[in-house]
């Protein structure tokens, strides 16, 4: 059977997740407009500091902050044209920090697959945005 849209995206962002560096958690994220990829990222350090994998999480109030997350790492690699209307594709609920970069950001749909609580629930604030939550059968 042939995989719908939402199916076929949220599979690539936990392929995306293998990516990371971060094992307190793996993350990816895809920000999809027209049915094309515009940007992927995955939980990692800044581009030339030490990962987590490598030197240790750095742990402050119970949160690694070594890592910047998936969802700024996908938004960085689109245009704000891009982002304007697109959606964004996540293994994993986005947290409060993200869910604010999603909104600043444009997009306007977000799909994740595993549940996460926010502190605060930003997309409850935002009705323009949909947010869908897809649970796979094996997570």
């Amino acid at each position: 059977m042939r995989k719908d849209w939402d199916t076929y995206f949220i599979d690539i962002a936990f392929e995306v997740a293998g990516r990371s560096t971060c094992p307190r958690r793996y993350v990816g994220a895809v920000v999809v407009k027209d049915k094309r990829i515009k940007g992927s990222g995955y939980n990692g350090s800044p581009s030339g500091l030490p990962h987590c994998i490598d030197e240790g999480c750095m742990m402050v109030n119970n949160h690694c902050v070594r890592c910047i997350h998936a969802e700024a790492n996908a938004i960085l690699e689109c245009s704000p044209e891009e982002r304007k209307g697109a959606a964004i594709y996540v293994t994993d609920r986005p947290c409060a920090e993200c869910s604010k970069l999603i909104i600043q950001s444009g997009i306007t749909r977000v799909v994740y697959a595993r549940e996460y609580p926010p502190d605060f629930d930003w997309f409850a604030l935002t009705p323009e945005i949909e947010v869908v939550h897809l649970p796979r059968g094996d997570d």
